[in-house]
């Protein structure tokens, strides 16, 4: 969030689980409230809502989504496939600019499990803006391929 002018960040909406931070009362004041994340259901249930109609209504409103396409934080310094939400959300808004962001160093200085960040240097690339393809595959393929792309160019070695 620190990446972008200070002028937009109440336009930053970070998409994230429902069931991790709304799971007690503190954390889901300070989620929706200081930090303004938009909560994902992971898990559907009797929700009568489609889980990305929240991200949708965001977008009409001009806000900036701020998506982790994997899904979930897995291994440190290590990709695993996208999940295919990003894609049903460029179909809905195809005029939306999509930038791919690579993201190395998070594994160290907030480790999954831990609620302190620890004090290290992140790396941050950013890429071309994308936009629908018209077709889901092609779309993650091309998102994929970017990730990638700007993951081989900061030519990072793996963490110890």
């Amino acid at each position: 969030m620190t990446l972008f002018p200070l002028r937009l960040l109440d336009k930053l909406r970070p998409v994230a689980a429902a069931d991790y931070w709304l799971k007690n009362p503190w954390l889901t004041w300070f989620s929706l409230n200081i930090i303004g994340i938009i909560p994902l259901r992971r898990e559907m249930g009797n929700v009568r809502e489609h889980p990305l109609d929240s991200c949708s209504q965001a977008l009409v409103r001009r806000e900036i989504l701020l998506i982790y396409p994997e899904g979930s934080r897995g291994n440190p310094e290590s990709l695993t496939s996208f999940k295919s939400g990003i894609a049903h959300l460029a179909k809905r808004h195809p005029e939306i600019p999509i930038y791919p962001i690579f993201l190395h160093g998070l594994g160290k200085t907030l480790p999954k499990g831990e609620a302190l960040l620890v004090p290290f240097f992140c790396d941050v690339w950013l890429g071309n803006p994308l936009h629908w393809t018209g077709n889901k595959q092609s779309f993650m393929d091309l998102l994929n391929q970017s990730i990638q792309e700007l993951a081989a160019a900061g030519n990072f070695s793996a963490w110890q």
